[in-house]
């Protein structure tokens, strides 16, 4: 998580920030407006535990989270993404601590970092919501308004701070490379206790979800109405679609000379492609590396990427893909490509993180893994790649880097990329101790392209009872002996490894 400061739900002072500036966009008075919401939030509490990425069997200790969600519709809670990922139980409690019960999901989306809960029981739902009010959803606000950010103490005062919207941006809050429209609010806030996901409010309703607070530069950032309006209408067909997505990385067209050598005209602005993920909306609406986008649905595209939003001034293009259209839709593309111009209509779709081949995030699912004889198979994703450290995307193995950055290499029937994450020293690997991260190719001849492959492959071994595994680096091949692996594998689950192998689709 990127968090710069976690936010309060017990807060030890505030301060408010009044400009005579913004007298047209007044807000109710404090106590009428506290006293308003109260009965709009709930408590939340997560208890979650992570997957370890090199013992995948094993889980971290649970941690906590604490949040303040917000009663957006009858019996529904909205929180962030974040307050549910990877959670073993969620609790609800009202403001005044009297009803407290367990929560489920409703839907959630960890690339917009949003999710909405309601009461696991149906017999209880009812009884704890009694009293409680939904808020209503705020028109968008404009840049300048004065926003107020709302909370509740762990005594049930409430208190609200006042903040400018300051600026709008494209950027992610939970997922890197998940950017949705976002408010920058300059408030000043001080923080005693971790917390999430406090309401922003605009006129009495809600405008936005506060994610983050940077106390050095006083600045709150919030995912915009935008978004929440978006994923809440979502959220209301069952199975949720979510948010869609090209599926492309583009680069500016600023530099003079990649201009010229584009064919590009003065007056022409645009993104240029120099990826598209397979299988995406992109790739099957027929966009092609060294195209350059310079209108989307009638919006012209600068140089830099950005279009003039009515409300927010200078903003990304791709919120005209992930904030403005919906899975399902089409959208209007004008591109040059090859210096002549051309208008593509793309249908939009989702593309599910398991569905690629390197996954970019795995939440509420366990790692799929193989352990046999001492050696440790796993399917590489970007979280495993993360394990390397801060630096990752230049200290981690190139091969698995490669792997990750360039998934085109593969074969098209390849489901997942694995790899030996590392060996056990047992009488089994004697030898091969230091092996590590190397990308399977074969096991016993077999074509390794799942963990499913994998686990097959290694019960039927040759003739002489040894497992040949050929790895893709350099054609490299180890030689496993059957019946010493076994008798490992037995010792392994004597000595604490609950299970061997987990596989599921």
């Amino acid at each position: 998580m990127k968090f710069l400061l976690p936010l309060a739900l017990c807060f030890i002072s505030f301060s408010c920030e009044k400009s005579s500036s913004h007298k047209d966009n007044a807000k109710p008075e404090s106590s009428q407006l506290e006293s308003a919401l109260i009965n709009s939030v709930i408590r939340i509490r997560s208890t979650s535990q992570d997957w370890i990425p090199a013992q995948p069997w094993e889980k971290t200790p649970p941690s906590n989270l604490y949040a303040l969600g917000t009663i957006i519709a009858p019996h529904q809670v909205l929180t962030s993404g974040e307050m549910v990922a990877n959670a073993t139980y969620i609790e609800l409690e009202t403001p005044d601590g009297s009803r407290s019960t367990e929560a489920k999901i409703i839907a959630v989306d960890y690339e917009a970092n949003l999710a909405l809960l309601t009461v696991k029981s149906e017999e209880e739902r009812e009884d704890f919501f009694q009293n409680t009010k939904p808020i209503e959803i705020a028109q968008a606000p404009s840049l300048g308004d004065t926003l107020q950010i709302f909370q509740v103490e762990d005594n049930s005062t409430t208190l609200e701070t006042d903040g400018i919207l300051q600026s709008v941006n494209v950027s992610g809050s939970f997922l890197p490379g998940q950017n949705f429209l976002t408010y920058q609010i300059k408030a000043s806030m001080q923080s005693g206790a971790n917390s999430y996901s406090l309401p922003v409010i605009s006129h009495g309703a809600l405008a936005g979800i506060l994610l983050s607070y940077d106390s050095s530069e006083q600045i709150s950032e919030a995912v915009s109405v935008d978004i929440i309006s978006r994923f809440i209408e979502h959220a209301q067909s069952l199975p949720y679609q979510g948010f869609s997505s090209l599926g492309l990385s583009t680069s500016d067209t600023v530099d003079p000379s990649f201009r010229s050598y584009l064919n590009l005209k003065s007056d022409q602005g645009g993104v240029y492609i120099h990826k598209i993920r397979k299988g995406a909306s992109g790739d099957l609406g027929g966009l092609k590396i060294g195209d350059v986008i310079v209108n989307v649905e009638g919006q012209k595209i600068d140089r830099k990427g950005y279009y003039d939003h009515s409300l927010y001034g200078s903003v990304f293009w791709s919120h005209l893909v992930r904030g403005e259209k919906a899975t399902g839709e089409s959208i209007q593309l004008e591109i040059i490509r090859e210096g002549a111009p051309l208008s593509l209509k793309v249908p939009l779709s989702r593309e599910e993180p398991m569905e690629r081949l390197v996954p970019d995030y795995q939440f509420d699912r366990a790692p799929n893994y193989l352990v046999k004889g001492g050696m440790i198979f796993q399917e590489l994703n970007r979280p495993l790649l993360e394990s390397f450290g801060k630096n990752w995307a230049s200290e981690a193995p190139l091969n698995l880097l490669d792997a990750y950055q360039n998934p085109e290499k593969f074969p098209e029937k390849q489901k997942r990329v694995i790899f030996l994450s590392g060996v056990i020293p047992t009488p089994a690997t004697v030898g091969y101790e230091g092996l590590n991260n190397f990308i399977v190719k074969k096991v016993n001849g077999i074509e390794i392209l799942s963990m499913k492959d994998l686990v097959q492959a290694f019960t039927k071994p040759s003739l002489n009872q040894l497992h040949s595994i050929e790895f893709l680096e350099e054609n490299f091949t180890v030689q496993l002996d059957d019946q010493a692996s076994n008798l490992v594998d037995e010792a392994l689950l004597k000595r604490g490894l609950h299970q061997l192998s987990r596989i599921k689709e």
